[in-house]
């Protein structure tokens, strides 16, 4: 017999009534508290930089054909010298098309103060002794000028990406609905950056890549929510603003929850079986995406409610809501 329970998304329930609106002063105290706490740590201790940001060195290292490297092998030994941040991806061999397994590149970071080509001959002998007979070719060392330009490029991605949010809501919604957005990107943000600070994850490219993520999962968010919210706004126009904007939400939650739960899950397992490489990354984005549907309820919704909005027709014109049974000619 199958269970009454079963698939787990029928146990949530259809329908909610939640007064969102009424807490909303208590959380955006909090979210002002985090914010705060966040910005002060990226200046101080700062972001752990990777190699991306930071410089350091890459070579590639290859195994005889036929072979296959150990890439956790060759990350750990690597990683036991103490260099910061060591990232080994699998590539394919020169001249064939193909991932034979047998080749990687690697990167790591050259601490300051030390000789590059003597780091480099430790990193040499390390790998050879975790996996085996090995080849060495490409090395190349990446300066810290090269690397401030990357982080620049990177912060220059980041803000553009909210621009560009905030003329797309601009332009399909209100200018509040645009600067409630905005917030609610910045908020997410800024929060994701104290994440990473506060577990003291490598920022790197991939982390760039997860913000980036997380601005657009906030963006669809919120616009699911101003988009019901605009049209409760046309169809109960006498209705108080703060009931319209509990009543939009309460109609979303139910979607917002299935998505936020399955992304949540294919990240959490992402984090437990991706190795070390994508750890970071699956946490920042998973972060992220819990901060995204928060934002979206008790930071981009209640601005809209402090800025007010147009309700479209007049509301002599509106016609009130009847309950129950309508009145006979």
């Amino acid at each position: 017999m199958a269970m009454r329970g079963w698939p787990l998304i029928k146990l949530l329930p259809v329908k909610t009534n939640l007064r969102f609106v009424d807490f909303a002063k208590y959380f955006a105290g909090l979210s002002v508290v985090l914010v705060i706490a966040s910005l002060v740590g990226v200046f101080y201790p700062g972001l752990n930089m990777g190699i991306d940001f930071r410089g350091g060195a890459s070579m590639e290292v290859a195994k005889p054909a036929g072979q296959v490297l150990d890439l956790e092998a060759t990350r750990s030994a690597v990683g036991e010298l103490g260099l910061g941040d060591v990232q080994v991806q699998g590539i394919a061999r020169l001249g064939s098309q193909v991932d034979d397994g047998s080749t990687a590149v690697l990167r790591f970071q050259i601490p300051e103060g030390r000789d590059q080509t003597a780091v480099v001959q430790q990193v040499e002998t390390a790998i050879s002794q975790a996996v085996g007979e090995v080849t060495y070719s490409g090395v190349a060392v990446v300066g810290s000028k090269v690397s401030g330009e990357l982080f620049m490029s990177g912060l220059l991605a980041l803000g553009s990406a909210i621009v560009l949010m905030f003329a797309y809501i601009w332009f399909r919604f209100e200018p509040q609905f645009g600067f409630g957005a905005v917030v609610g990107l910045l908020h997410d943000v800024i929060l994701v950056f104290g994440l990473i600070v506060l577990m003291r994850l490598e920022f790197s490219l991939n982390m760039v890549a997860a913000i980036l993520t997380v601005i657009g999962y906030s963006m669809n968010d919120t616009v699911v929510v101003f988009d019901r919210l605009r049209e409760n706004l046309r169809k109960y126009k006498t209705m108080p603003l703060r009931e319209v904007i509990d009543l939009s939400i309460n109609e979303t939650l139910t979607r917002t929850i299935i998505t936020g739960i399955t992304a949540v899950m294919v990240l959490a397992a992402l984090a437990i079986f991706g190795g070390e490489a994508l750890f970071g990354f699956s946490i920042a984005l998973m972060f992220g995406i819990i901060i995204g549907t928060y934002s979206s309820i008790y930071v981009g919704a209640p601005i809209i409610l402090l800025w007010g909005v147009k309700r479209g027709a007049a509301v002599e014109d509106a016609k009130p809501i009847k309950l129950g049974m309508a009145s006979r000619p």
